[in-house]
């Protein structure tokens, strides 16, 4: 009986695959994979369903639909330097702590100040607009809020910079 299904569904699958892929931004192979399994899940618990080809076309549609909000969803690593630009492992290992103790700072900042310096340093880029979109606020009072948030970092981050010892 499974096998007469999988025969059958076969040719539709490889076709509706094929139709959503692009839109998805994923191989069509990709999408064949994750509804083969969920058919196995499905006949493992439920048993085939009634109506098996509208089944399929429902089932290649939603794991399109998951696979557009994973790709969405996705962020970078926050930790990890873009580029090494020919230094060694002691320099990279610095800066990568160097960017953990801002963001740790930043995390410590009062109110919104938080939320304003990670959209600011977002790798996204994200203009003005965006950003007072984001936090709820006017665009104007965007910059006198990000001059206080960066004075609030700068006081709270001099006595670690301070606390430096000579190089030499």
């Amino acid at each position: 009986m499974t096998e007469d299904l999988v025969a059958a569904l076969g040719p539709l699958l490889t076709a509706e695959a094929s139709a959503e892929a692009p839109a998805c931004g994923t191989e069509p192979a990709d999408l064949e994979q994750a509804v083969w399994l969920r058919l196995l899940e499905r006949l493992e618990a439920e048993g085939p369903p009634p109506d098996p080809p509208g089944w399929l076309r429902r089932a290649v549609r939603a794991e399109a639909r998951r696979s557009r909000r994973t790709t969405r969803n996705e962020r970078p690593y926050d930790s990890d330097p873009p580029d090494d630009g020919g230094r060694g492992p002691e320099q990279l290992a610095l800066t990568s702590a160097r960017h953990r103790a801002l963001r740790d700072a930043v995390r410590r900042l009062p109110g919104r100040c938080p939320r304003l310096l990670e959209a600011l340093l977002s790798p996204k880029d994200l203009t003005y607009r965006e950003i007072a979109g984001e936090l709820g606020i006017s665009q104007g009072s965007l910059g006198p809020e990000r001059s206080r948030c960066l004075g609030c970092l700068r006081r709270l981050l001099a006595p670690e910079v301070a606390a430096r010892e000579p190089r030499g």
